[in-house]
């Protein structure tokens, strides 16, 4: 088998960070009684409080009815509530509840801890460096995706 090309590599190497990522978050998640799921969500959320249920989805990138069983048990849990959209009977829009509050900034220190953990050994210059890089090809895909303009690829906003 031919080796893999530095590009192909990166691909590689970029899914693979961001899969054990994944699987850190949830790790520690779990010490407050919630999935790494439920963490986006809540900080979603937070991030633009009164959205709807379709729209966070797409922003999650998440099937309605996945993303519906993570706000049932989010709203079971007393962190989230729904409450009717003004402008459209059928939809929901979504909140945080008061409890939702001091759990979040819990979640913040936990984020900032568990990323300190993964950036272990670099510094600020490659930390940054790598942000304006991964930015760059981040805004290359969108640009393709944007091209391609055939409605076939829906680019899925992540912040």
């Amino acid at each position: 088998m031919p080796p893999l090309s530095r590009k192909r590599e990166f691909a590689f190497l970029l899914n693979d960070v961001a899969r054990l990522l994944r699987t850190y978050a949830n790790y520690r998640a779990a010490q407050f009684g919630i999935t790494r799921a439920q963490w986006a969500v809540l900080v979603r959320v937070d991030r633009e409080e009164g959205l709807n249920q379709s729209k966070l989805a797409d922003t999650l990138d998440l099937q309605p009815i996945t993303l519906t069983r993570l706000l049932d048990k989010l709203c079971d849990g007393g962190l989230i509530e729904r409450r009717p959209d003004p402008d459209d009977r059928r939809a929901k829009r979504l909140y945080l509840t008061p409890a939702a509050r001091p759990l979040l900034e819990q979640l913040r220190v936990l984020g900032e801890e568990t990323m300190a953990d993964a950036l272990s050994g670099l510094d600020r210059a490659s930390i940054d460096q790598m942000i304006g890089d991964l930015s760059a090809v981040k805004e290359n895909l969108r640009r393709l995706i944007q091209q391609r303009g055939d409605g076939t690829a829906q680019e899925r906003r992540y912040g």
